[in-house]
């Protein structure tokens, strides 16, 4: 599938290019937002992956052109840039982008967006996430139990989010890690557990039905468990 990358920084493009190519896709680069607007218009674009701080044109303006166009209005934009706060997001996903992908990111997580991108057309991340009696507002980072708010750090809410947008499946500690910390952790080391002990004592301690589950030497799941007979 061809995918159009638009990217200024010249290391994070290069990356970009090699892994995805790599990958199996038919990746072509452009390093303003003007160069990568027309080439998107040239056709045979079936994603682009899109910074926001470009030169000249800067990437909100180039999705903006690209929705206004009716040649490119149906491709799906992935964001992918450094600009992590709230009303960022808010906009990227107002403009018409179809997923948004911080800085740091696991190279696997973007492939793995990219393929359901691909298969799937121009889908939206869910704004609100609920498991059970709890809610979770993605664009606003505010978790709520039972309808009191819980208040969560940053690397707190995104163990959360992970587990919760991949509700019902384990997650083994590796996968854990490459995705909230984009690192690679010992098998022997104990910082996984640990962050889910805290994340346990503020989501799920002080209510009665319990929805982090350990799933021994597998992993971790997000879940209501049913009710034994």
């Amino acid at each position: 599938m061809p995918i159009l990358i638009i990217e200024d920084e010249p290391k994070t493009g290069d990356y970009l290019l090699r892994g995805l190519s790599e990958s199996g896709f038919a990746v072509r680069l452009a390093r303003t937002g003007r160069d990568g607007l027309a080439l998107a218009r040239e056709g045979e674009t079936e994603l682009i992956v899109l910074d926001i701080m470009l030169p000249g044109m800067d990437g909100w303006q180039v999705l903006e052109a690209l929705r206004a166009d009716p040649a490119t209005e149906q491709i799906p934009v992935l964001f992918l840039t450094a600009r992590d706060e709230v009303q960022d997001r808010v906009r990227g996903l107002e403009l018409g982008a179809d997923d948004y992908l911080v800085k740091p990111f696991a190279f696997v997580e973007l492939v793995a967006r990219i393929r359901t991108l691909l298969r799937r057309g121009p889908v939206r991340e869910e704004e609100v996430l609920r498991i059970g009696d709890m809610e979770i507002d993605v664009l606003r980072r505010r978790v709520r139990r039972s309808g009191a708010a819980v208040t969560l750090t940053s690397q707190e809410f995104a163990l959360l989010h992970l587990l919760a947008r991949r509700q019902g499946q384990v997650l083994s500690r590796s996968l854990i890690a490459s995705q909230v910390w984009d690192m690679n952790f010992d098998s022997d080391t104990n910082v996984i557990d640990a962050a889910v002990r805290r994340l346990r004592r503020k989501i799920d301690d002080p209510f009665q039905q319990k929805l982090i589950h350990t799933r021994r030497g597998m992993g971790y799941v997000c879940e209501v468990e049913a009710s034994a007979p």
